[in-house]
C-alpha cells in the first residue's frame, strides 16, 4: 500500500503534465478531441493522487513508524480521528493533501463544464494543472512523506498536542478547500485573458466556485478562531496572529469579488477590477500557505518549517 501510494503520486505528476499540454493544445487548435483527452488526463491525475493519499493514511493508521512522517506525527495511543488528521498535521502530508484536493477540484470542473468548448476550458485546465504540478513536484522531489529511517521505532512521537482538538480536525481542511477553491476562478480568469474572451462568460463559470471557496474560508476561519479560544487561551476569538491574517485576507478579497461581479453582469463595468480581485485572492491563498508552512514569520500556527 505504501509503495502504491508513492507510485500513485509519481504517476499523478505525469498525468498532470499531460493534461497541461493537452489543455493548451486544445485551446490553440480548438479541437474537441484534444479537450476530451485533457479531461481524461485530469481524472487520471485525480485517481493517482487519491492512491497516494490512501497509501499515506494507511501507513499512519497501521503504525508504520519506520516512515519518518508517521513517526513524527502519530503514535499507538492517538485516536483514529486524530490519526486521520495527522495527514495534514505536517509539511509533507499537508502538501500531499493540498495536491489531492486540487486534483478533485479539477475533476469536478471538467465534469461540471463537460459541454464547454476548448477556447475557455482548455486554458483553464492548463492553469489548474500548472498549480497541481507545482505542489506534486514539491511532494515528489522536495517534501516526500515516504522517507524512511534506517531503524524501526517502537512507537511514534505523536501529534502536536495543540492540534489534538476536534476543531483542528475540520479547521485545516476547510481552509484548504477555501484556498484551493480560489484556484478555479483564477483559472477561468487566466483562460479569459489567454482566449481574449473578456465578457461575462468566465464570470458565470467562476462565480459558483468562488462562492464555494468563500463558504469554506468562512467556516475555516470560524473553526480556527474557536480552536484558538479554547487551546491557546487568548481570552478572545481573535488575536491577529500573522497566520490568522493570512487566512482572513483571501476571504476579504473574495468577498469584494463576489460583490463586484454583480456590477459587471448588470452594467458591464469593473472588468479589470474583477480580474485584479480574482488574481489577488488567488495570490493571497498561495502567500497564506507560504506564511503558514515556511516558518518565515514566528507564529503559534507554524507547525512545520521548510526551506
Amino acid at each position: 500500500m505504501i509503495l502504491l501510494g508513492f507510485l500513485g503520486v509519481a504517476a499523478a505528476l505525469g498525468a498532470a503534465f499531460l493534461a497541461l499540454l493537452l489543455g493548451a493544445a486544445a485551446a490553440a487548435t480548438r479541437r474537441d478531441d484534444l479537450l476530451t483527452a485533457a479531461r481524461r488526463a485530469v481524472v487520471v491525475c485525480s485517481f493517482f493522487t487519491t492512491l497516494g493519499v490512501v497509501g499515506l493514511v494507511y501507513a499512519i493508521i497501521a503504525g508504520d513508524y519506520q516512515m519518518m512522517y508517521v513517526f513524527a506525527h502519530s503514535d499507538h495511543a492517538l485516536p483514529l480521528l486524530y490519526k486521520i488528521g495527522a495527514l495534514w498535521g505536517g509539511m509533507e502530508g499537508s502538501l500531499l493533501f493540498w495536491s489531492w484536493l486540487l486534483a478533485l477540484f479539477a475533476t469536478a470542473v471538467v465534469m461540471r463544464h463537460r459541454r464547454d468548448g476548448p477556447a475557455l476550458l482548455g486554458p483553464a485546465i492548463s492553469v489548474l494543472m500548472v498549480v497541481e504540478l507545482f505542489f506534486l513536484a514539491l511532494v515528489v522531489f522536495f517534501e516526500s512523506p515516504w522517507a524512511r529511517s534506517a531503524t524501526i521505532p517502537v512507537d511514534g512521537r505523536g501529534l502536536n498536542p495543540l492540534l489534538q482538538h476536534p476543531a483542528m480536525v475540520f479547521h485545516p481542511p476547510c481552509l484548504y478547500l477555501g484556498f484551493i477553491g480560489m484556484t478555479v476562478p483564477f483559472a477561468f480568469a487566466m483562460a479569459a485573458l489567454f482566449s481574449r474572451q473578456m465578457g461575462d462568460d468566465w464570470i458565470r463559470k467562476s462565480r459558483p466556485w468562488a462562492v464555494l471557496a468563500w463558504l469554506f474560508l468562512a467556516a475555516g476561519n470560524v473553526l480556527g478562531a474557536r480552536w484558538a479560544y479554547v487551546e491557546l487561551g487568548w481570552g478572545g476569538y481573535w488575536a491577529w496572529d500573522p497566520v490568522e491574517n493570512a487566512a482572513f485576507m483571501p476571504w476579504l478579497a473574495n468577498t469584494a469579488y463576489l460583490h463586484s461581479v454583480m456590477i459587471q453582469e448588470r452594467k458591464g463595468m469593473l472588468k479589470i477590477w474583477n480580474m485584479l480581485l480574482v488574481i489577488t485572492a488567488f495570490l493571497l491563498t498561495i502567500f497564506g500557505t507560504f506564511i503558514t508552512r515556511s516558518g518565515l514569520i514566528s507564529s503559534v500556527h507554524s507547525f512545520a518549517q521548510s526551506n
